[in-house]
């Protein structure tokens, strides 16, 4: 019988959003600082695409893939349209619980609060995968979203 060995990569988690100071991590909380942003902007006149620019920014968005909770895979400009849809009729803000970088992995898990227009609020509980390349782009978004 083959042994198997396995290679493990030290990792770091914080619970104490202030406290994080993995490159990466940090890089994933510029992410979803940008995304609050945005969503707070798409309510304003003159709003459109190109309002995503800081965020395509932290993205190679030739390569960039978002793997929903549907399983669903999407590109940059699928998945642009999907928040160009998503934050001009919602608010949205979140509530951090934990982050952890390990490699070229960040997990996050947030509670995320959603209030489309005229509806009650939805509140959902996330874990978001991101992967990044050798240069610190994002390349995946994987999504697990647990609802109540």
């Amino acid at each position: 019988m083959e042994a198997i060995m396995a290679t493990q990569t030290a990792g770091l988690t914080w619970t104490d959003r202030t406290a994080v100071t993995g490159r990466l991590a940090l890089k994933v909380l510029e992410y979803t600082d940008c995304i609050k942003r945005t969503v707070d902007r798409a309510k304003e006149p003159g709003f459109n695409e190109s309002s995503w620019d800081e965020l395509a920014a932290l993205l190679d968005t030739g390569v960039f893939q978002r793997v929903g909770n549907d399983k669903v895979a999407m590109g940059w400009d699928v998945y642009l349209g999907l928040l160009m849809q998503w934050a001009t009729k919602t608010d949205f803000w979140a509530e951090f619980h934990r982050v952890s970088e390990v490699g070229n992995l960040v997990f996050l898990e947030l509670t995320e609060h959603n209030t489309m227009r005229g509806q009650p609020e939805s509140v959902v509980n996330s874990l978001t995968t991101y992967e990044f390349d050798d240069k610190r782009k994002l390349v995946r978004l994987g999504i697990l979203l647990q609802h109540d």
